[in-house]
This record gives structure tokens, sequence and C-alpha cells, in this order.
């Protein structure tokens, strides 16, 4: 009998005690039975830092093995692989009576996927590449045909066959190499994000002996003669600390180190050019970067550096027309300018304006192709392209929709007139289109299919702007059917992030049409923090003005509830990673408003894991969040609004804390430390759920499939949350 029909019978599971809740209904003549929560115990340890105390009581769900256990979940200490199975043992108790909903979400869901989908192949020389799914597959299948040709495929990789026998397997980067003879793909089979690196020779099949390891996101890159590997090398702390270079076909023991980045808090990346005359070398964080440039045609050269970092200097660069150009907030450029240099003169003093900075047009990227330089900007909340040809002249693609999303798909050749875009919104599926640059007319190659059927003119997207308490006005997106009534009555759900300058575009979802077509109202707060107002909406809302981002997620919330969008009492909150500390500090400053709140892989232990070097992304995140080992305003003020600190008598909502064991981005204990402490804390009835993921990292499940399971617990808890129809009664 496997866990399920166990709860299903009603039989209590060895330490999860089933005991009477209260009676839902008059009509109930017995109390339904209700498990009782996990109660992990107590081991308070007490941290003195730059004359402050605070107490820690469950800081022995950190495993001192822990990275050790991101390569191999099966060495995590008993103690703690126990509590969390129990814990996972409790989120299926309590969420039980939802799991035929939550077959039925699954299948909603999979019905949209079209199953037998592949991408618009991207031609380069000979060939034409792109990925394919099979009926029933999980994972995609990498092939190439002839270019122009339907035929014949050659299958490149087989993602399905390799994951076999696999809980985890994910494909980070995959390139072909120059000649078109081999295959490098990068593959994460834990989810722990420590990537191989393998080759495939493309005319036997089979796989080289010498493989890359450990390799930092997956990150690598061909020397354009194809002589050469350029990856960027992970260190124990999970850090992409070097770069490598290796001879094609050779072992570890002729890899030359190329660069060794001596500030921890820096990360590296490597990439060519679209020129295909440079390749390059990253370094950077929040605050600074740094470029290094290495001539293709001298592989093995040492790299030359571009410009300096120094202070509150950001830039990246792009080859064209045989100069440097730059993006960059040079000369205070808070929103970004466009400058140019020659290769014989990079410094910043040669850096000469060519589009000059305008506050509120954030320009986001550059790319090129041989006769066009392509900018990417964002004004008003809205992405934007503007095409530059060599003779200075410019024109913007323009775009239809009153909320939307734009990005380049970027592709191999540069001597062509051509570049593809996907557009889409929050109501129209996913549109790849080819643009040409010279005649300006585009030509749709794929719309985005939906098997159960789609009609976009079913829903109304809104975009307006929620004025905050400090004034500042916060763009808000919503998504609803057209008949779905805004007065008041409708659950709502409100997702946010609004962190490292990442914004949260408007982009198409089947998934969140499971709970619309139910008749929900899915908003998106794009608080600050992110950077759809430009780059000033990231700098508001970090590090000593983080705060703003929790306020401005709680005055769209009721800014929505006061216009009618939602139902107060009907209001379920969403987000994850640093959008879960977001949730966290909305649930400790607003229980009252929220329903229920799912948070994603949480960043809630902000104190501890910011005052604990050894982990991967401590020093790096410093210009973020502020260092409160040595800054005692950064310790203060992150003090007075970290999730965990914070959490204190309060009637919480009903919380959903998902992570992954295997996750290096957020530990397993900040969720499990945090709902911990919630459970102890909470005055209100609401139970306070924390599903870990064994088999996982940060971006959960690997499987296109397997991955909708955990977007139907989320789902079925909201709905609990909220007592849908659907749902034996609320929590």
């Amino acid at each position: 009998m496997n866990r399920r029909s166990v709860l299903q019978a009603g039989i209590a599971l060895p330490a999860l005690a089933i005991l009477p809740a209260c009676a839902t209904s008059s009509e109930t003549l017995m109390p339904p039975l209700r498990p009782t929560p996990p109660s992990p115990r107590m081991e308070p340890v007490r941290i003195e830092q730059l004359g402050r105390t605070r107490v820690d009581e469950y800081q022995w769900m950190k495993d001192d093995n822990w990275q050790q256990v991101l390569a191999d979940p099966s060495v995590v200490r008993a103690d703690i692989r126990d509590a969390l199975l129990l814990e996972n043992a409790y989120t299926e108790a309590m969420l039980a009576d939802t799991q035929g909903l939550q077959d039925l979400l699954i299948r909603e869901m999979r019905g949209r996927i079209k199953e037998d989908d592949a991408s618009v192949p991207v031609a380069d020389g000979p060939w034409e590449y792109y990925t394919r799914y099979e009926t029933g597959a999980q994972h995609p299948i990498h092939a190439r045909r002839p270019r122009g040709q339907a035929g014949p495929e050659q299958i490149l990789l087989n993602e399905e066959i390799e994951a076999q026998g696999k809980a985890y397997y994910s494909v980070g980067t995959a390139e072909h190499s120059p000649d078109h003879r081999y295959y490098a793909y990068a593959v994460d089979e834990q989810g722990s994000e420590i990537y191989t690196i393998k080759i495939r020779d493309l005319g036997t099949g089979l796989d080289l002996p010498n493989v890359i390891e450990p390799v930092a996101y997956g990150s690598f890159a061909w020397s354009p003669d194809g002589g050469f590997l350029f990856w960027a090398f992970r260190d124990e702390n999970g850090r992409p600390a070097k770069v490598y270079r290796r001879p094609f076909g050779a072992d570890a023991s002729a890899d030359a180190l190329v660069y060794d980045e001596p500030d921890e808090g820096f990360f590296l990346g490597v990439g060519v050019t679209g020129s295909k005359d440079y390749i390059i070398l990253s370094c950077g964080n929040q605050e600074q970067s740094e470029y290094w440039t290495i001539p293709a045609a001298t592989p093995e050269a040492s790299p030359t550096l571009f410009q300096a970092r120094a202070p509150e200097l950001r830039y990246d660069i792009t080859h064209w027309n045989g100069e440097w150009y730059i993006r960059t907030n040079e000369g205070g450029a808070v929103d970004f300018k466009v400058m140019k240099c020659s290769p014989g003169a990079t410094g910043r003093e040669h850096w000469a304006d060519v589009v000059p900075a305008q506050q509120g047009r954030f320009v986001v990227g550059l790319g090129a192709v041989k006769d066009f330089l392509i900018r990417l900007e964002r004004v008003n909340a809205l992405p934007q392209f503007v095409v530059r040809a060599k003779d200075g002249s410019e024109h913007t693609i323009q775009m239809d929709e009153e909320a939307y999303d734009i990005e380049f798909a970027t592709g191999y050749e540069w001597d062509t007139t051509l570049t593809r875009y996907v557009y889409q919104s929050p109501s129209t599926p996913r549109q790849w289109i080819d643009y040409d640059l010279a005649s300006r007319t585009r030509t749709l190659r794929k719309t985005q299919e939906v098997p159960s059927g789609h009609d976009p003119s079913r829903y109304l997207v809104r975009r307006f702007f929620t004025t905050a308490r400090d004034g500042a006005r916060v763009p808000v997106t919503t998504l609803a059917l057209r008949d779905t009534p805004q007065d008041g009555t409708a659950p709502m759900l409100v997702y946010g992030y609004g962190s490292y300058g990442i914004p949260m575009d408007a982009t198409f979802s089947t998934n969140r049409l499971s709970l619309v077509e139910r008749g929900w109202v899915w908003a998106i707060a794009h608080v600050r923090g992110g950077s759809e107002m430009g780059f000033s909406w990231f700098l508001d809302g970090r590090k000593f003005r983080k705060k703003n981002s929790f306020y401005d997620f709680i005055d769209v919330t009721e800014d929505l509830l006061a216009q009618g969008f939602g139902a107060r009492g009907k209001v379920v909150a969403m987000g994850g990673s640093a959008g879960g500390m977001l949730m966290g500090a909305i649930t400790n400053m607003r229980p009252d408003l929220y329903a229920g709140v799912i948070a994603a892989v949480p960043f809630v232990d902000v104190l501890n894991t910011m005052s604990d070097t050894s982990l991967p992304l401590t020093p790096p995140e410093w210009p973020e969040w502020g260092n409160p080992l040595e800054d005692p305003e950064a310790y203060d003020y992150i003090a007075s609004y970290c999730p965990y600190v914070n959490v204190a008598e309060r009637p919480y909502p009903a919380v959903l804390a998902t992570g992954g064991l295997s996750d290096p981005r957020v530990t397993w204990w900040e969720p499990q430390k945090w709902t911990a402490r919630l459970r102890r804390s909470t005055t209100s009835a609401n139970p306070i759920l924390l599903r870990i993921n064994m088999e996982a990292g940060h971006g959960g499940a690997s499987g296109r499939f397997d991955y909708l399971k955990e977007i139907a617990l989320d789902y079925a808890f909201a709905l609990k949350a909220v007592g849908a129809e659907e749902v034996p009664g609320r929590f």
C-alpha cells in the first residue's frame, strides 16, 4: 500500500497522528480527522555579531555536510532527512482531499501542451538546428536537417533516452562545433547545478571519453576555429571562479587556466561575439562589471582587459561594424546609454556617446548582425526593439497590445538581415517572428499551439498603475476571463518578485489558465526591485530600500481589492526564490490580507545566509542586500525585514513553502526553518505546509510533465485556501 492509499484509507502514518478538527458544516455528524503537524525539536544557538545577538533554534537543520548533499542527497544527515520526509507526509495528508483535483489540474495543463512540439529551426551554414519532443516524452530531442529541406533528420542528442533511470536530468548549454562535426552539451543529473560537459561525435553518435567538470551553470563556448572549449569552473562554494581552456579532444591534463578571479564576490562567464571575432570573458557583481577579450584568431593568447572594474561602473560589450559598442551607466546614466570605441583603445576615456542617456528609457541590451545593431529598451514598463543601421538611422519595431513581452531568439549567422524574436502576452500564445531588418517585413514562423483550444478574445488583459504609499506608480498586469465580474467577488492570485533588476514580464502561460478558467483573476505586481520602470526601479527596491518591494506588493493588493478585481478573504499571494522572500515579508506585515501564501524555494533566512560566507551566493550578493558581517547598518536593516527573524505570534494565513534538497541557491533549510518557526508562532488554525523535492534543485522537477505535479499542488493549495467549490472545505 503506497502513502496515498494509506492516507485515503484514513490509516495513521508513523509519527503523523490524526486528530479531530472542527467540523466545517452543521450537517457534519462526525468531525473530520486532521493530521497533527510536525513539531521539529528546538536547539537554541546564540549568535553574537557586530555587538548584536540573535537566537536560532533551528540551526541544526543545516547539514554541515551540505556541499556533499548537493551532489549526492543520499548523504544528508538522517535526522534532517526524517524531518523533511515527515513534513512531506504532513503536506500530502493535509492536501489528500484535493488529490482528485490535482489529477484533474494535471490533465488540464497537460492537455494544453502540444506533446510532439518542435522549435523553429535555426540555420547555420548547411544545417538547420532544432529541438523537438515525441508524444509522451518528458525531455526533448536535439536534431538537425539539411538547410531548406524537410529531412533527412539527424538526431544529435535524445535527452529522453539519456534521462532513463535518472530522477533528474537537465541539459544547460548545448552547441555544435563550428565545423558541425561534434556536439557539446552540459548536463546536470542532480539539480544541484553542477554540470559536466560531454562531447558527441556526430559521425559515430558516441561521446568522446574525456569530459569537463565541474562546470558552473553549464556555461561554455567553442572557440570560433573549433580548436578549443572555454568554460567557467565551479569552485567548492558553487561560484564560477575561473575560466579554463581545453584543446579539443584532450584530457584534463591539457587544461589551461585563462583567468582566475580573485574577488569572491564576482561571478565569471565566457562567450563569443556574434561577429566571431572575439572570445569574451565577463566578470561582475550587482554593482561593477569588467570584460576581457581574446582575438578569435589567436585563442591561446592571454586575455586583454577591456576596462577595469570601478565603483558603480556597469557595462557590457558588443562587437559590431569593426568597433566595440558599450551599454553602460558611465557618467551617471542611471537608465544606461550606448557608447562606442575602437578595438585598440577600449578604456572608458575613449568611449564616445552613440545613444545618449534618456530618463525613463532603460537600455536593456544590445544584439547585432553584420549590418544592423539591435537595441532592447524598456519604456513605461513595456519592452521595445530599436534597429540601428550603419548610417545611423533607426526605427522601432511596433507592437500592438496593452501589455506584452518580446525577447530575442538569437541565431548563429552573422551575415544576414534576419533576426528572430518571440512575441507573447498574457492572452496571446508565443509567436516566433522572423523580422527582415532591411525591408522591415515580418514573417510569422510559428504560433504556440494549445491542443485543447485557446481563444485569446475570451480573456481580458489589463495594464494600469497603482499609486504606492510614497507616491510611486507601480505597474500592474491582470488576466481574467472577459465575463469574470469586477465586483469584488472573484478569487485572486497576486504574483510578485522584485529583486536583482529582473522584470516580471507580461508573458503567456497555459498553466495559469487553470485558475483563470475557474473565475480567478491572475495579477502581477511589478514591484520595485525589478526593472520594469527602468534601472532606477531596481535601485529603489534593493539594499536599504528593499522594503519598498514589500510595501508595493501590499499596496497593489489593496488597490486591486478596492477596484473590485478580487474578494477579501479570497486572495492568494505567490512568489519564488527572492520572490519567496517577498512572500515571507508580506506574510509577517499583513497576515490578514491573504487567505494563502505560496512561497516557492523562498529566500527567507536572509540574515543568516548573508552572514555565511561558505554559501555559494553570499559574497556576490552583498551589493544586493548589504553585508551584515561588517556593516552594522546593513545588519539592522536586514534584521528589520528578514522573514525568518520577524516571525512572531500572529494569525498567519495558510502557507505552502516548497524547496529542493539539491538547491544551491536557496538551500533546503531556509524554508524548513521558516515553516517550523511559523507553525510554532501562528495563533490561527491555518496550516503551515512544507514540501521538499528530495530529487531536485532550484527549478523543481526536470521533466515537463513531472513539473506539472508541482504546479498542480500549488493550485490545489490556492483553491483550498479560498474555499473553492471543487475543494471539500477550506483548511
